[in-house]
C-alpha cells in the first residue's frame, strides 16, 4: 500500500491490492465535544467477499455496485475498450451540449491547486492525494494522451503518457468518480474557471452510457424506477393519491386544519413539484407547503400523472440520456394541466435539473416557466400574507445553503430573509452563501448506501458539513435542553444530515435536530394552535 503522501497519477494502473487505506488521525479535526477520543464511531475495512467481488483497490470503499470484477482476460480487455471508446466519444460532437466546457476544463488547467484548499473531501480526508480535486483530471488527461495523441502514442512516458491501463486502472477511476459530490466548488475557486466536476461527470456518463456500469440506488432503484412507475421511491399513481389522502387526514386530526390538497387542477398558476422522497420521509415538508400555499391564497396544483409527482432527476448526476427523458415527461405534464409556472419545491438537484438542465433539454412551445420556491416564500413573509410569530421560533437555528441553487443559480438572500424575520436566534455557519460547504450528499451520494459507501460518506465526504454544524451550535451545543434546527430546504441534503446526525448520534446525544425552511415557516403561523415540529412538543 502507497503512502498517500507518495501517491501520484501514475499509480492508478499499479495491481497493489489497494491504493490508499484511511486513518482515523489523519482525519480533519471536529470541534467540540467531538475532538474527544471515543466521539467517532470507527473506520472498518472491506469484506474479503467485496475485495473479490467489487473494486476496492482504490481506497477500499465501494460506490459503483454493479462494477463487478471480471472472470477472464477476454472480460478485462473488453471492459477497457469500451471505456476508451466512450472517451473518444466524449470528445466528439457526439458530446454536444457539453463538449465546449469540458475542453476548457479539460485542456487548460495551470495545475495551480488552488482547487484543493475549496475541496471538502480533500480537505476533510486529512489532505489526502487521493481525494484532490485535480489528481482524478490528471489520471484521465494521462490516459487521453496515451491513446489519443501522436506523442502519447510514440514517445510514452516521456510525454507525460506513463499510466499503465487495465481493468484497475479504469475500475479505480470509475470509483474515484463517485468520490466527487460535483459541488463546484472548485469551479468557483479557480482562477481560470475551469470545472474538474465536468471531467468527473464525463467519466460516470461513460461508465453508465457506454458500458452499462452506475449506482443501483441512481440507476435501476433510482430513474428506471421513475419512468416505470413515475417516481424514483416506486409509488405509483394509486400510491400517490392514497398517500395524499392519508397526508390530508393527518393534517386534521393533528392541526385541526381541513386542507383538500389540490390535484391535476387544470389552468392554475403553480404546479409544485416536490421530491417524492418527501412524502416517504418527511410527510411533514409536503404538509407545510400545503398549509402555506392555502394560508397565502395561492393557485395551484399537484399532478398525480407520471413523472409530474416527483421532481427527482438523477440523470444529472451520471446519465444525459436518462436525464433528458424525465425533464421532457415533466415538463409535459406541466403543459399538459396548462399551469403558468411550475415551481420547485425544497430540493437542490431538481431545482438544476428542471431550471437549467431541462431548460436546454425542452424548446419552444414545449416550455413551461421553472421557479425556485425560495423567493416565493420570501414573497409570502415580506408582503405580510402570512401572520407570524417568530417567538415561537426561539431556539437556535442555521441554515445549510444547497448548493445547486446557491452557489449553482445563485438564490442566497430569500432563504436566510425568511430566517431572519423569523428565527431570532438565527446564525450563520461558517463560511456560508455561495462559499458554503456541500452538505456531501450530493452528485447521489445521499441516497447511495451499498455495501460500505454510507461510512465512507459520513466520515469523509461529509465530514466538513458536520463540522459546520457543531461550529454553528458551539455554545450550545453540550445543552441538552436546548434544541439546536439545522435547516436545509433540500430534500437531498436532508438525507445527508440526517445520517451523519444518527451517525454521530449528535440528536439522541445534544438535541440536534433538522428540517426544511416551510416548517420553520408553519411553526411561526399565528393560526397554528400547536407546535408544528414534534421535537417542540412538550
Amino acid at each position: 500500500m502507497i503512502n498517500q503522501k507518495d501517491l501520484r497519477p501514475r499509480d492508478m494502473g499499479r495491481l497493489d491490492e489497494q491504493l490508499i487505506k484511511l486513518e482515523p488521525g489523519q482525519l480533519m479535526s471536529l470541534f467540540p465535544p467531538y475532538d474527544k477520543p471515543g466521539m467517532e464511531p470507527p473506520l472498518t475495512d472491506p469484506k474479503p467477499a467485496w475485495q473479490e467481488k467489487f473494486c476496492t483497490s482504490l481506497d477500499g470503499y465501494v460506490g459503483l455496485d454493479t462494477l463487478i470484477r471480471p472472470k477472464t482476460k477476454e472480460e478485462e480487455v473488453e471492459f477497457v475498450r469500451k471505456f476508451l471508446s466512450g472517451l473518444e466519444k466524449s470528445f466528439s460532437d457526439a458530446n454536444n451540449g457539453i463538449l465546449e466546457p469540458f475542453l476548457l476544463s479539460f485542456e487548460y488547467c495551470a495545475k495551480c491547486d488552488t482547487c484543493s484548499a475549496a475541496c471538502h473531501i480533500y480537505e476533510a480526508s486529512g489532505n489526502n492525494e487521493l481525494y484532490r480535486p485535480i489528481y482524478r483530471s490528471e489520471v484521465l488527461r494521462k490516459i487521453v494522451k496515451k491513446y489519443f495523441t501522436t506523442s502519447g502514442k510514440l514517445l510514452g512516458r516521456f510525454v507525460g503518457a506513463d499510466v499503465d491501463v487495465n481493468w484497475e486502472t479504469i475500475a479505480r477511476l470509475g470509483e474515484l468518480a463517485y468520490r466527487c459530490n460535483l459541488c463546484r466548488r472548485c469551479a468557483q475557486t479557480c482562477p481560470l474557471g475551469l470545472d474538474n466536476s465536468i471531467l468527473t461527470k464525463e467519466i460516470r456518463k461513460i461508465f453508465s452510457q457506454e458500458m452499462g456500469i452506475a449506482p443501483l440506488p441512481l440507476h435501476t432503484k433510482g430513474t428506471m424506477l421513475q419512468i416505470k412507475t413515475g417516481s424514483s421511491t416506486g409509488v405509483s399513481k394509486p400510491a400517490f393519491l392514497d398517500t395524499i389522502e392519508f397526508l390530508e387526514e393527518d393534517i386534521e386530526e393533528k392541526y385541526g386544519l381541513k386542507i383538500k390538497f389540490p390535484m391535476d387542477k387544470k389552468g392554475a398558476d403553480i404546479l409544485l413539484l416536490h421530491n417524492a422522497g418527501e412524502y416517504m420521509a418527511w410527510p411533514e415538508n409536503p404538509i407545510a407547503f400545503a398549509i402555506l400555499f392555502e394560508e397565502a391564497g395561492l393557485n395551484w396544483t399537484l399532478s398525480s400523472e407520471i413523472a409530474g409527482y416527483d421532481n427527482v432527476n438523477y440523470g444529472i448526476w451520471y446519465d444525459d440520456f436518462q436525464a433528458k427523458q424525465l425533464a421532457t415527461l415533466q415538463m409535459k405534464v406541466a403543459k399538459d394541466l396548462g399551469v403558468n409556472r411550475i415551481v420547485i419545491a425544497e430540493c437542490g438537484h431538481a431545482h438544476k435539473a428542471s431550471a437549467l438542465v431541462g431548460d436546454r433539454m425542452v424548446y419552444g412551445e414545449d416550455k413551461v416557466p421553472v421557479e425556485s420556491c425560495l423567493p416565493l416564500l420570501w414573497d409570502m413573509v415580506q408582503s405580510k400574507r402570512l401572520k407570524l410569530d417568530p417567538s415561537r421560533n426561539n431556539f437556535p437555528v442555521t441554515l445549510h445553503d444547497p448548493c445547486n441553487y446557491v452557489r449553482g443559480m445563485g438564490i442566497v438572500e430569500p432563504q436566510r430573509n425568511v430566517l431572519k424575520a423569523i428565527c431570532p436566534q438565527f446564525r450563520e455557519m461558517t463560511p456560508h452563501g455561495v462559499d458554503n460547504y456541500c452538505c456531501g450528499g450530493g452528485g447521489g451520494f445521499a441516497i447511495t448506501n451499498s455495501l460500505n459507501f454510507s461510512e465512507w460518506r459520513n466520515k469523509v465526504a461529509s465530514r466538513m458539513k458536520f463540522n459546520q454544524i457543531l461550529g454553528a451550535f458551539q455554545g450550545s451545543i453540550e445543552d441538552v435542553n436546548i434544541p439546536k434546527y439545522v435547516c436545509a430546504p433540500c430534500s437531498n441534503c436532508k438525507g445527508a444530515i440526517r445520517d451523519i446526525l444518527e451517525f454521530y448520534e449528535a440528536t439522541s446525544k445534544f438535541n440536534v435536530q433538522y428540517g426544511g425552511l416551510v416548517e420553520l415557516m408553519v411553526n411561526a403561523l399565528v393560526s397554528m394552535k400547536k407546535p408544528f415540529m414534534e421535537f417542540l412538543e412538550e
